[in-house]
């Protein structure tokens, strides 16, 4: 037997800090869902709902921020680690111009909140993101995303009466070679390895690995690290990456420098943060 995956991609536009998010996901779900179906939700996205943000523009570096963003990512990045991992080109020109106020911000925040083996990643270190986000906006992993995923489960089950697994999925890449999976960012789901930060992110990029998107919480029904890896990349997939995959992105999709984006030009893309996974069997022929 072959497994056949469909996709379900409602829109629900975009979730402010503040935003019910619960609500947000019935809405949004009613009348598509199904019992056995598995509901991905975007940890950033419920992260930003929650609050869960670092406003950079407030953030007074450090010297070693500073030298991280003035030396480690313009040339460690730009002339050496970006292209030995094969980076977009545009990606790393980014790198070698890479914004010394902004930057030395956003290296603080990561060393405070991840410390120093994450802040040496070009971006997303610990989980902190902040594509998506305007201004100089940040948003941070989850802490409690199991407990979050399973209160998810729960408001579905008894709002629509619909017995279904609910997964959490982070852009970050998790890394794989046979059976051994790892990822650079911190508390995925049990079975994939979180260590070393840029050395994990420099081990994936350089051996021949397999790389999808990070499940950070799985509820409701049994499932292997592979399945939930997969399902994690199909989830990534339907969604897609709204306003830009990285803060560059987003900002050029605007056409305004990247801490001129602002909560309306948000609004204005298309978010998908919710993917309804179903789930079928062919026989092998």
């Amino acid at each position: 037997m072959r497994r056949v995956y469909r996709t379900i991609t409602p829109y629900t536009g975009y979730w402010r800090p503040g935003e019910d998010y619960l609500y947000q996901i019935i809405e949004a779900i009613r009348g598509k869902v199904e019992d056995y179906d598995t509901v991905a939700v975007s940890e950033k996205a419920v992260s930003t709902a929650l609050g869960n943000i670092v406003d950079e523009s407030v953030i007074e570096p450090s010297l070693t921020a500073r030298l991280l963003a003035r030396y480690w990512m313009r040339y460690a990045w730009g002339y050496i680690f970006g292209p030995l991992c094969r980076l977009r080109t545009t990606t790393i020109q980014h790198l070698r111009d890479y914004p010394l106020e902004e930057g030395s911000a956003h290296k603080q925040v990561a060393l405070e909140q991840a410390g120093f083996l994450q802040a040496l990643l070009f971006g997303s270190e610990g989980g902190i993101d902040g594509s998506n986000l305007p201004y100089s906006y940040v948003s941070l992993p989850l802490v409690n995303a199991s407990q979050t995923a399973q209160q998810i489960r729960r408001r579905i089950e008894s709002t629509l009466g619909k017995d279904v697994a609910v997964i959490m999925v982070d852009t970050d890449s998790t890394y794989s070679i046979g059976s051994f999976h790892f990822t650079p960012r911190p508390n995925p789901i049990k079975g994939i390895h979180s260590t070393g930060g840029f050395l994990a992110y420099l081990a994936g990029r350089l051996l021949h690995t397999k790389r999808r998107a990070t499940p950070v919480a799985h509820v409701g029904s049994r499932m292997n690290t592979e399945d939930a890896l997969e399902l994690a990349k199909i989830a990534n997939k339907a969604r897609g990456f709204g306003a830009g995959k990285t803060v560059w992105d987003m900002a050029e999709a605007f056409r305004v420098p990247i801490t001129d984006v602002t909560w309306e030009m948000l609004t204005t893309n298309a978010h998908r943060p919710i993917v309804i996974v179903k789930t079928s069997y062919n026989r092998k022929r």
